[in-house]
């Protein structure tokens, strides 16, 4: 829950400024991060800064030479194609679950089991949280099993093991029922004291909790899943150093984290604000990309520093945050009401209406999503452009996203509705025509 964002928004807390449109990204997490999310919408992003200090020498032709766009293989459009009913499976599932375990009276069920402790309020609501959280949890393991280990590895995109995959759940459930408990309490205090205004004064407890999670992820939580280090490579090292002095970038730490253990794919992204902001980059990216294409990889990276990213991203998924707490306010009630004697649950501030709020902040984030992935998508997009300004390496940014397609098995034209409802980043298609075609600084212009 606070490793992983809903499925529905752009990608992982604090890791949505990844240089490449992940597959695992589009995995149904919804199990382990609904419960707490829904409570405060605790959603991560991560971004970040400025524009670019200075422009490298005039580069050679080859370095504008065009690239085609290469076509899927049979295994790619298989894996396109599966990957969309997964989408649909996975949201219809993140649906169901929550209205299952509402409508059908078991949430009131639980309610009272947990009363029979009669001894405080909050022990009341942990007692609940917890019963529900293992309910949830085995509810969607299945789903998370194909999704997570079966299918990455039917498709030769995964080396991880069943126990490291099970170890890694067990974890997100472990950090599901912290977070429950630190809290959980506040809007269901919040929705017995100020029934009108509940969803505002969430709000307003939630945004500095989004804050400190971008924060704090970096450094405590992603550490729990992967082993993060320096880049071991000095001599690149030194590189991306000397390229983020040029853009202007001072104290963003360059990671390097062990993804072999878990996939095959490729991947690089910024995480954290303040002093735990970071540039990490999976070492199977770095066994894959050559020195010039790592080192445009993480020209994308410094481009959402420099552009300030990170905060226009939290501004927007705040504001979503708000919007989504509102509509949940104005249906809460009236379900309720009709539904009082069939589920058992007559108030918002009963802790048995739980599901009912994790079913409706489902289905609101799931109508918000298509802005908020398009407003991923321009800032991806600022980012290749910032790399290329940076670089002037079109040709070496244009076959990254060839590697890409045909390492990762990437769809590189994928239809308009799947960018609406699920692209967190331009198609890879649309990342290569870019790089061909943007190239101011040959006709005597500067970029952007």
């Amino acid at each position: 829950m606070a490793r992983n964002a809903l499925r529905h928004i752009p990608a992982r807390a604090c890791n949505n400024g990844g240089w490449l449109p992940l597959p695992k990204r589009d995995k149904h997490t919804l199990s382990r991060n609904a419960v707490l999310l829904i409570a405060l919408g605790l959603m991560g992003f991560a971004f970040a800064m400025r524009a670019p200090a200075g422009a490298p020498t005039q580069p050679a032709p080859a370095a504008v030479a065009p690239v085609s766009i290469p076509e899927p293989t049979p295994l790619a459009v298989r894996y396109y194609q599966s990957g969309n009913a997964l989408f649909v499976a996975s949201t219809l599932w993140g649906f169901a679950v929550p209205a299952l375990i509402f409508f059908s009276g078991l949430s009131a069920r639980l309610r009272d089991v947990s009363r029979r402790a009669r001894r405080h309020w909050y022990l009341e609501l942990m007692i609940y949280f917890v019963l529900f959280a293992l309910i949830y949890f085995a509810a969607n393991v299945p789903l998370d099993y194909y999704s997570d280990f079966s299918r990455p590895h039917e498709f030769g995109l995964s080396s991880q093991t069943f126990g490291k995959w099970l170890n890694d759940e067990l974890l997100n459930l472990g950090l599901d029922l912290i977070g429950g408990a630190l809290v959980l309490w506040i809007p269901f205090l919040l929705l017995k004291r100020a029934a009108e205004r509940w969803w505002l004064y969430t709000w307003f407890a939630g945004v500095p909790i989004l804050f400190c999670l971008a924060f704090i992820q970096p450094i405590w939580i992603e550490p729990l899943f992967n082993h993060f280090g320096p880049m071991q490579d000095q001599v690149l090292l030194s590189r991306i150093v000397d390229l983020a002095h040029r853009a202007g970038i001072d104290g963003a730490h360059v990671f390097q984290v062990n993804k072999s253990v878990d996939t095959d794919e490729l991947n690089a992204y910024v995480a954290g604000i303040g002093s735990t902001k970071r540039i990490v980059v999976w070492d199977t990216t770095l066994k894959a990309f050559t020195p010039d294409e790592t080192t445009v990889t993480m020209a994308h990276e410094m481009g959402h520093y420099a552009l300030g990213h990170v905060w226009k991203g939290l501004l927007f998924l705040s504001m979503a945050l708000l919007a989504g707490l509102w509509l949940i306010h104005l249906c809460v009630g009236r379900i309720l009401r009709r539904f009082s004697l069939r589920t058992g649950v007559k108030e918002p501030g009963d802790i048995a209406a739980l599901p009912l709020l994790i079913l409706l902040f489902s289905v609101f984030a799931f109508l918000l999503t298509p802005p908020l992935l398009a407003v991923s998508r321009h800032f991806e997009h600022e980012a290749d452009r910032f790399a290329l300004d940076l670089t002037h390496d079109n040709h070496t940014c244009a076959m990254v996203f060839v590697k890409f397609i045909r390492h990762d098995l990437a769809y590189p034209t994928p239809s308009r509705l799947i960018q609406i409802l699920r692209a967190s980043h331009p198609s890879a298609g649309e990342r290569i025509s870019f790089c061909n075609r943007y190239h101011p600084w040959l006709e005597g212009r500067e970029g952007k």
